[in-house]
């Protein structure tokens, strides 16, 4: 039943039945074409035929040639215009051709059929005469056996009772193997899909399909098959991000949690001095607020991958918000004797957010001076370049490897970097970077060296 029910079986099925029909009236209609073309041959043969026995009883009236006729299936009679046979070949045994007591008209010629118990079945055809003195219109009947042309139209009839079916037998078998193959992407697809909702389920499952097998890409079910073959590789991309990011975030909550509950277990065991509870609560506060940061970060994220971070549009002085992103980290950057060299000169006036402008800032900055080693020098330059504003965050650090450089901005990846020590871009910062970058329709270029430094340039458009 649920064969019969597929979708292949049904086009296979009005596909045969199609073509059969197609195939049955095309016999029919071949059938009537032969018919109707071996029907005018025969009475085509009667006319030749029966010619010059007609010139010569036209010629003589008086002639009863007719009477000693004996040739083989050739029938005459000599007819009145009643009806009543005057005159008779030998052949026929005083034997009439049944034609009947019945008015003919002698002023036509005329074909019919006779159906002869005694004889095989008989074409005729009825020929006026030259009138007779003293007898008036006289008829000549002439008649012969129809058994060639009954045996041709039987062989045809027998060929198609054989060829029909052997033609839909092949009909059939020809449309499910195209069907079959036409349809084996969308099974393919059927089948898919159903591991992608076991994948989805499955934590353990990480394999990525093969693309689907596309028989002819131009059709639609190639379109349909191209088409799922990207849906399913950025399928398998999300999942993999969703877990890796699942897996990174706990990971980095975890640590501020750790020491959450660390610290207040400490200061529920047993009493302390107030400089105690003041250093405890201290650390508390510490990874509260990074526990702030990375969620209002996630909440970032989130609105940025569902396209609902909303940018206000205001005039904005992008070399006055830089000055201030430089002011703010100068603090830290004195702390490891560290220059920031600023080329600022240029006013440049944008429409965009100036808060997340200053985040953005902030970020490349704050990557800089943190991973940058002491006494050396970050630079910051701004320019435009055609319909563009450039700007390039410099600095003298551990730098990125190549392998590296296409994740830096996924999020909480971390880059291994053995000149600085420790794990570089281990947060949200370059990946809210970029949300916020894009957002604005922009982008970033990351060029670095290791051991001589990283740039980051983000390109902004100017409205």
């Amino acid at each position: 039943m649920i064969y019969v029910r597929s979708l292949r079986f049904r086009m296979m099925l009005l596909f045969s039945v199609v073509v059969g029909s197609l195939l049955a009236v095309s016999y029919l209609g071949f059938y009537a074409l032969l018919a109707r073309e071996v029907r005018a041959q025969v009475d085509r043969q009667l006319l030749e035929t029966a010619g010059p026995v007609v010139a010569d009883l036209n010629a003589d009236p008086n002639d009863e040639d007719v009477e000693q006729f004996n040739l083989a299936d050739e029938y005459f009679e000599i007819l009145d215009p009643s009806g009543r046979v005057v005159q008779l070949s030998r052949n026929m045994k005083k034997h009439s051709l049944a034609l009947g007591v019945q008015p003919l008209d002698p002023s036509r010629i005329a074909f019919r059929t006779l159906e002869d118990a005694d004889r095989d079945r008989l074409r005729l055809v009825l020929v006026p005469l030259v009138p007779r003195p003293g007898s008036g219109v006289r008829i000549l009947a002439f008649a012969l056996p129809t058994r060639d042309a009954d045996l041709v139209l039987a062989r045809f009839r027998h060929l198609g009772l054989v060829l029909l079916p052997f033609s839909l037998l092949v009909t059939g078998l020809v449309s499910s193997w195209y069907v079959g193959r036409s349809l084996r992407p969308i099974a393919e697809l059927t089948r898919r899909a159903a591991d992608t909702t076991e994948r989805i389920g499955n934590p353990g499952a990480q394999a990525l399909w093969p693309p689907l097998t596309v028989s002819n890409p131009p059709d639609e079910v190639g379109l349909l098959a191209e088409t799922f073959n990207r849906l399913f590789v950025r399928v398998d991309s999300a999942l993999r991000q969703l877990r890796q990011f699942v897996s990174d975030a706990s990971h980095e909550l975890r640590t501020p949690l750790s020491i959450l509950q660390g610290e207040t277990e400490l200061l529920l065991a047993e009493p302390r001095s107030a400089g105690q509870y003041q250093k405890a609560l201290g650390v508390i506060d510490e990874e509260l607020k990074k526990l702030s940061r990375i969620v209002e970060g996630l909440f970032t994220l989130s609105l940025a991958d569902a396209g609902q971070l909303q940018l206000a549009r205001d005039p904005v002085y992008l070399n006055e918000v830089l000055e201030e992103a430089c002011a703010l980290i100068s603090p830290r950057a004195r702390a490891k004797n560290i220059d920031i060299e600023r080329s600022l000169g240029q006013e440049v006036a944008c429409l965009g957010d100036e808060t997340f402008l200053r985040q953005l800032f902030l970020t490349f900055l704050d990557n800089s001076v943190k991973y940058s080693p002491p006494h050396t020098r970050v630079r910051v330059d701004l320019r435009t370049v055609d319909s563009r504003v450039q700007i390039n965050f410099e600095d003298q650090g551990a730098g990125i490897s190549k392998e590296h450089l296409p994740r830096i901005f996924e999020r909480f990846y971390r880059v291994s970097s053995p000149e600085a020590g420790e794990a570089q871009s281990g947060g949200l910062g370059l990946a809210i970077a970029q949300a916020i970058t894009r957002s604005m329709g922009g982008s970033i270029d990351c060029e670095s060296t290791p051991g001589r430094g990283s740039t980051f340039t983000v390109n902004l458009p100017l409205e």
